[in-house]
């Protein structure tokens, strides 16, 4: 499966790293849409977690890609729209695997976690991975039930 548009969002402090993964998207042949700051000055990164949050689970882009600090704050605001799968990976097999098995939809990290070259590794497999289905279909349903019950109460 190829994925044509991506949707990207970063706070401050992931400026530059944004870039470059921006740059080495494109370079692939992926379209993407940015929908984070492009200013040094400081921001509250769940404005841009929502954002790209709502890029995908509108199907503006197919897939969403967060910068922030540590991944940790931007992802927990993408969670919160409904649709999301957001994870946090600092490394290449837990991209791969949050892809396989829980079908993410969003791949977050962070710039003062990672080097934009493990970034670059754990972007390529994250994207190469698919959703393997089967058992896994049955974990994913689990947890959309779990959002369901939420926007209903």
């Amino acid at each position: 499966m190829i994925i044509l548009k991506i949707a990207i969002g970063n706070d401050h402090t992931a400026l530059e790293m944004k870039n470059q993964i921006k740059e080495y998207l494109s370079e692939q042949g992926y379209e993407i849409v940015d929908f984070g700051t492009n200013t040094p000055e400081p921001c509250d990164y769940p404005v841009y977690g929502e954002r790209v949050a709502k890029a995908v689970a509108g199907g503006e882009a197919e897939l969403g890609v967060l910068i922030c600090g540590t991944g940790v704050g931007i992802s927990l605001a993408a969670n919160k729209v409904k649709g999301i799968r957001a994870a946090v990976c600092s490394e290449p097999y837990s991209a791969k695997l949050s892809r396989q098995h829980n079908d993410t939809n969003i791949l977050a990290f962070g710039a003062r976690v990672v080097g934009i070259e493990l970034a670059k590794m754990i972007v390529d497999q994250w994207l190469s991975a698919e959703f393997e289905g089967g058992r896994h279909i049955r974990r994913v349903d689990m947890i959309t039930e779990i959002e369901r019950k939420q926007t209903c109460s």
